[in-house]
């Protein structure tokens, strides 16, 4: 039995590699995706039913895990070399020229390849198998992101076929696709955090991300490129790829074998205007010798290779009419300036609209309704106006952009609080964006985690007039719901649970539900753990408030004007009345303490007794606070195995007391 039973786990191992290497690599699906969810879920079971039989590189490993983790350093056996940039043809030819007189007129083969814009890897395979993933870092060490890169489904965990050396390394840059880069920010958006500029800046914080299951959840791509270790196939960099192509690895089809300087030109070309159809963001040319041995022969300078150097393109520009300037209103008040343009090709996208991002960039672009301006993409996937042609100013020209002075939707003057660059419109109870916005971050899944909703719903919602605040929400019946015909009843009755359900989140998690501006989830936990109930700290003072470690005056003015205004007062009363928690419970407030009180500690390692996130939430109970690196404020370091060395020598030269998990647990219990 134990023997069919571990067949057929490797039976399903087998086939759910070969079709990853189908849909992610070679993108020939064989099957349907409900078919391959079907066989996942099989193999699930199978291994949870008998962990005898674990396997690190089983494919029930891309889903990633929610275990943090912490990055090790580790030196790179061959150094991560960045290349020499080159912005104009000439200088292309100047490389060429150079290569031509190291070699010594010996001919030579030029290998043309897209230079993709992410996060360069190196991959480490032994017998066939995936075992190290370590990120560029100065390139003399990175960082150890395995267990991250497993979730990345077209790196192959196993080796297809055979002829791959006992142990190699191979190269290659982690992507972010422009379809989940769109989703990603569009989602961030809604949820009013910052926007990532470009797919290589999200790419690179997903791929540093602690959590795998967050990186198995944004759909990375990777393509790889170059081929290093002792017993590789051939002397030919090209055809070292092609054979690692057969091997399952991801590489280019767009590479080019040349030997003259008018086929490396055609190439550039050919993919300035072509990449803007590629699913990945590119920003260049990489032209490298094709031969080893040359390359050996032509060597290094301090910093690059001399048989390899990267053509950029040039950020792409288009000419268009600004036609108007809009604005809109978010979720906290804050009023953002949009250009409304002709439409115009850029970088793969039709373009309408820009942001003009506040104030003050307005001022310093000094735009003029139906002015010709510059907008640029590049690498950057949010357009942007760079410029205004002045000279094309007439007498048609209409008059200048000014920034608005009262709310587009409800009126109020708006404001602009020290230290900001944004204005504000202030009328947060009244002003419908901000309402709805309210009620989206009260119901969203780090505050009252209220699923089954969202923003259509919650418009849906106020539309209709069942909702104009929070606390409406308690007043939803199934009836209301559920459609004209009844046929929503299951989805109304979940609804209306999950909303009962919430009365049972946290008191800190309902203060940074209810939106106050500038609290966001840390300074919600401060302020509830150290005032203790919502009487409290709605009658703190400015004193008291910035008694609190991590509390300034912006965030503690801010509370004050938010309790301040009555009918945020009624708010609260209301949902009191609804059961929401408006105090810490009776064992949060036995666990806390200020034995931590002003203490920065830093958790670094890995760690048997409990998780790394069970030892973030003991230090902010009795009253620490959690810091990411090691400084000569930091009091200790909590430190379990394989600790970082950069971090390890940190301490030491500053004296940083280190404790072990048992130090740490007495220190607490004392």
């Amino acid at each position: 039995m134990q023997m069919e039973v571990k067949e057929q786990i490797e039976r399903l191992r087998n086939e759910l590699h070969r079709h990853n290497y189908n849909y992610y690599v070679l993108n020939a699906p064989e099957i349907s995706d409900q078919e391959f969810d079907r066989m996942m879920r099989e193999l699930q079971d199978l291994e949870a039913a008998h962990p005898e039989f674990d396997d690190p590189d089983s494919p029930t490993r891309r889903v990633g895990s929610d275990l943090n983790q912490e990055f090790v350093q580790v030196p790179h056996r061959y150094p991560m070399l960045s290349l020499s940039n080159t912005y104009n043809k000439q200088e292309v030819a100047d490389f060429y020229e150079r290569v031509r007189s190291g070699l010594e007129g010996e001919p030579f083969e030029i290998c043309c390849e897209m230079k993709y814009d992410g996060l360069s890897i190196s991959l480490t395979y032994e017998q066939g198998r995936l075992v190290r993933a370590v990120t560029r870092g100065d390139g003399v060490q990175g960082d150890d992101v395995t267990e991250n890169v497993k979730t990345i489904r077209c790196i192959p965990l196993r080796l297809n076929g055979n002829g791959y050396p006992e142990e190699f390394e191979i190269r290659g840059e982690i992507l972010m696709p422009w379809t989940s880069f769109e989703t990603l920010n569009r989602e961030r958006e809604e949820r009013e955090e910052p926007l990532f500029a470009n797919p290589r800046n999200a790419a690179s914080g997903t791929l540093k991300s602690k959590n795998s299951a967050v990186v198995a959840q944004r759909k990375l791509d990777a393509y790889l490129y170059y081929l290093l270790g002792e017993h590789i196939p051939f002397d030919g960099h090209y055809e070292n790829l092609q054979a690692a192509r057969s091997w399952g690895f991801k590489i280019s089809g767009g590479m080019k074998k040349v030997t003259t300087l008018q086929d490396i030109y055609d190439f550039i070309d050919y993919w300035d205007v072509e990449r803007k159809n590629l699913p990945v963001a590119t920003d260049g040319i990489v032209l490298k010798v094709n031969s080893q041995r040359q390359q050996r022969a032509l060597g290094y300078t301090a910093k690059s290779p001399r048989w390899a150097i990267a053509y950029k393109f040039q950020a792409e520009r288009a000419r268009t009419r600004l036609n108007a300037v809009t604005f809109q209103v978010g979720r906290t008040g804050t009023v953002t300036p949009v250009a409304n343009m002709d439409p115009v090709q850029l970088a793969g996208t039709v373009v309408r609209r820009a942001t003009l991002h506040n104030a003050d960039v307005m001022e310093q672009l000094d735009l003029h309704i139906g002015d010709m301006v510059y907008v640029e993409k590049g690498g950057e996937i949010i357009p942007k106006i760079v410029g205004v042609d002045a000279d094309a100013r007439g007498p048609e020209t209409g008059p200048r952009a000014e920034f608005i002075t009262r709310c587009p939707e409800c009126g109020a003057e708006l404001v602009r609080y020290e230290g900001e660059a944004a204005w504000y419109c202030p009328n947060d109870t009244a002003c419908p964006p901000q309402i709805k916005g309210r009620i989206e971050h009260y119901i969203s899944r780090r505050a009252m985690n209220i699923d089954s909703l969202g923003p259509e719903t919650v418009d849906d919602y106020y539309r209709r007039g069942l909702i104009r605040d929070v606390a409406d929400l308690y007043d939803i019946q199934v009836q209301q719901i559920n459609g004209e015909d009844g046929t929503r009843e299951k989805s109304a009755q979940k609804i209306v649970r999950s909303i009962a359900d919430s009365v049972e989140v946290p008191f800190e998690r309902v203060v940074f539900a209810l939106g106050i501006r500038f609290v966001g989830e840390i300074a919600a936990k401060a302020l509830a753990r150290h005032f203790k109930s919502m009487d409290a700290l709605a009658s703190a003072s400015l004193e008291d408030m910035l008694q609190i470690n991590g509390i300034g005056v912006v965030i503690a003015e801010s509370v004050i004007r938010y309790f301040a205004n009555e009918a945020n007062r009624d708010l609260v009363r209301r949902l009191r009345e609804k059961g929401v928690r408006m105090e810490l419970s009776d064992e949060e407030l036995s666990s806390h303490s200020d034995k931590l009180s002003g203490q920065s500690i830093v958790v670094s390692g890995v760690f048997s007794l409990h998780s790394r996130d069970e030892y973030k939430a003991m230090i902010e109970q009795h009253g620490g606070k959690n810091v990411g690196s090691i400084s000569s404020k930091t009091s200790f370091v909590l430190a379990g195995a394989n600790m970082g060395p950069a971090k390890l020598e940190k301490a030491g030269k500053l004296g940083i007391p280190i404790l072990s998990e048992e130090e740490f647990l007495k220190k607490i219990e004392s």
